[in-house]
């Protein structure tokens, strides 16, 4: 097995961002920035969408990404995205990048999810034990304008609104809802010292007297379970989902293709190399975390691996799972997923960091109130072919809601959410006081994007029905209901 360790410089490595330092303008001059940005780029120009000329085709982009995927497994990808709009509009990611780079920019720029639609928002367990709302999903962070995380969630939200019927009204009193919270709260943080802005944390105490409006358990049901299961997801809730115990010892199921156990994956080798090879990249990640993590890490042994299908836009990814027993035989299923290159960097600058992994682990460290506390990163290969990968608890208390179950006044008060938590990321590492300077008190910006948001779900359902038709047509391979 080939492991390059490259954690040494990672303190370094993380405070190298790249992101311009406004410790030297004074507020003043950091207002006026925003405010010429705002004159060169009026905000009612991010209501303007259409596909410029020349628009690379969606299908050749996702045909693209799936040269480096695991072959057998990116027909399941396409698949998946065949479904309806809504999750053909999740595993593009890539091609609404490319379409977000001819769009207006004040080239203010932040640390960017990359990948912000309503369903990478969701519910987690904080080291001090404390439910909060955050980004979940960081496998395309990297600095970018922060107009595109906002128009990739206000139009998640009208296509997921059309797709649950609602009306049109009601779907813009959504994304406006979203638009919005984004503008009011960096508004907010403009006014708050640094330090305010870091510790600021959306955690489900706060839900109620923030959100009370829209919070009832009639009204709002998806949201409610996801709130009142979250505390449930946890490693010993995936144990007895996902494990069973083979002639006396613990072992991940298998249920291929999308749980694939190692020693059939690897059925060459012989049979003690595998777990020789979990342990070297236990030995290995683990120097990525905290010396405290490092410590309670080194409490558990290694018990089995298995490889795991994962989401829409991530399928073709290589991602395991990793039991890990401690000496009460208490499970810890760790999730190690591959990490390519960022959707943004084709369009911004390439990652500051040589290792994938640890550029993600480092824009979630950034965006997020709290990180799992066993987040890390590492190198190696299996075979032939060496992978950049992150790794994290498989489930920490984590909840998301059920989209397709969602009432309207469900989805305003989780697009309210999603509003508040992007704009605290944004904050956290861009200006926020040059941002906020740039939208305004007004609702020009908010009914800006609203519009944008409609004519891009338009494309998105044009999008979808390209990849039906070159399904067809046999140009795309793709695996339905698995």
């Amino acid at each position: 097995m080939d492991i390059t360790h490259e954690s040494n410089g990672a303190i370094e490595a993380e405070r190298r961002s790249g992101r311009v330092s406004t410790a030297a303008l004074s507020r003043e001059q950091r207002i006026s920035l925003g405010r010429a940005a705002r004159a060169g780029t009026p905000r009612s120009s991010h209501a303007y969408w259409e596909p410029a000329p020349g628009r690379t085709d969606p299908v050749d982009l996702l045909l693209s990404q799936a040269r480096s995927r695991v072959p057998e497994l990116v027909p399941i990808r396409h698949g998946r995205m065949l479904v309806s709009p809504f999750s053909y509009y999740r595993g593009a990611a890539l091609a609404m990048t490319a379409d977000l780079a001819c769009t207006p920019s004040s080239a203010l720029t932040v640390q960017a999810c990359g990948d912000a639609h309503l369903s990478n928002f969701g519910i987690f367990g904080s080291p001090e034990r404390h439910l909060f709302f955050d980004v979940n999903d960081f496998d395309e962070t990297a600095p970018a304008p922060w107009e595109w995380d906002v128009k990739r969630l206000a139009a998640s939200l009208e296509v997921a609104g059309r797709e649950n019927g609602y009306t049109r009204r009601q779907r813009t009193a959504i994304v406006l809802r979203a638009v919005r919270s984004y503008r009011q709260t960096m508004r907010e943080f403009a006014k708050q010292p640094v330090l305010g802005v870091w510790y600021a944390h959306l955690d489900m105490d706060a839900l109620l007297p923030r959100f009370r409006s829209l919070l009832d358990p009639k009204r709002t049901p998806s949201v409610w379970r996801a709130i009142t299961k979250a505390r449930a997801h946890d490693s010993h809730q995936a144990f007895d989902k996902l494990c069973h115990v083979r002639e006396g010892e613990p072992r991940i199921i298998s249920d291929p293709p999308l749980i694939v156990p190692v020693e059939v994956l690897l059925a060459e080798l012989d049979s003690s190399e595998p777990s020789a090879r979990m342990q070297m990249l236990i030995d290995a990640y683990r120097d990525t975390l905290l010396p405290n993590r490092r410590h309670l890490l080194e409490r558990y042994r290694v018990a089995h691996l298995a490889r795991k299908v994962v989401g829409v836009g991530s399928v073709g990814t290589d991602a395991w799972i990793i039991l890990l027993l401690d000496d009460h035989d208490a499970p810890l299923l760790l999730q190690v997923k591959e990490a390519e290159s960022s959707v943004l960097e084709q369009f911004t600058l390439a990652s500051e960091f040589t290792n994938h992994g640890q550029r993600v682990v480092s824009g979630q460290r950034l965006m997020q109130a709290a990180s799992d506390i066993f987040l890390g990163w590492e190198r190696f290969s299996w075979s032939t072919q060496t992978r950049d990968y992150y790794i994290r608890q498989l489930r920490d208390w984590k909840g998301s809601a059920d989209i397709a179950g969602m009432t309207p006044a469900g989805m305003e008060l989780w697009a309210s959410m999603c509003g508040w938590t992007l704009a605290r990321g944004h904050a956290r590492s861009g200006d926020r006081v040059a941002i906020a300077a740039y939208l305004g008190k007004s609702d020009v910006f908010d009914r800006a994007i609203a519009d944008f948001a409609v004519a891009y779900a338009d494309q998105n359902e044009r999008d979808h029905q390209a990849l039906r038709a070159a399904v067809a047509d046999g140009r795309v391979q793709a695996a339905s209901g698995i």
